[in-house]
């Protein structure tokens, strides 16, 4: 019975996201890219985020770890920030030009990293995974957001 554990959706959910994770790491590391930097780059190429504590909200992780993660970005030539013009406290973030042409080769490597862990599934069956595992997110989401609010009894 305990061995029923290893099968369960949370487990195999987690291992296959490793493994996603060691295949995409492999191939954004020559591109100076980590798999923690695909939601900053994506908010601040479809300007969806270029603060601090928006960028954190948009990739779902706490301040200090963001803060953590735009210090190296921008070490690394990934980021530039600029002073805020309405808020002295505050910088906006962009793209740097190399982040910028870099940018379409990761997501080129990213995209065939899927394919290649999808060999086999049809189309439908691929368009149904995305939409199963969309639907446990959001489950886990608003467990997450329920336990983490005061109950009122």
């Amino acid at each position: 019975m305990v061995f029923e554990v290893l099968s369960t959706p949370g487990h195999l959910i987690s291992l296959a996201a490793r493994g996603f994770a060691r295949l995409s790491e492999a191939r954004l590391k020559p591109l100076g890219f980590g798999v923690g930097h695909l939601p900053v780059l994506v908010a601040l190429q479809e300007g969806r985020a270029d603060t601090q504590r928006d960028l954190a909200r948009f990739a779902k992780i706490e301040q200090p770890s963001m803060a953590q993660m735009l210090v190296r970005m921008e070490r690394d030539g990934l980021i530039q920030r600029t002073p805020d013009a309405a808020d002295g406290r505050s910088s906006r973030i962009a793209l740097t030009g190399v982040a910028q042409r870099r940018l379409p080769d990761a997501v080129a490597a990213l995209i065939e990293g899927n394919r290649e862990a999808l060999s086999g599934f049809t189309d439908e069956e691929a368009a149904q995974l995305v939409a199963l595992l969309t639907r446990v997110i959001a489950n886990l989401d608003r467990i997450a957001n329920a336990e983490a609010s005061p109950h009122n009894s």
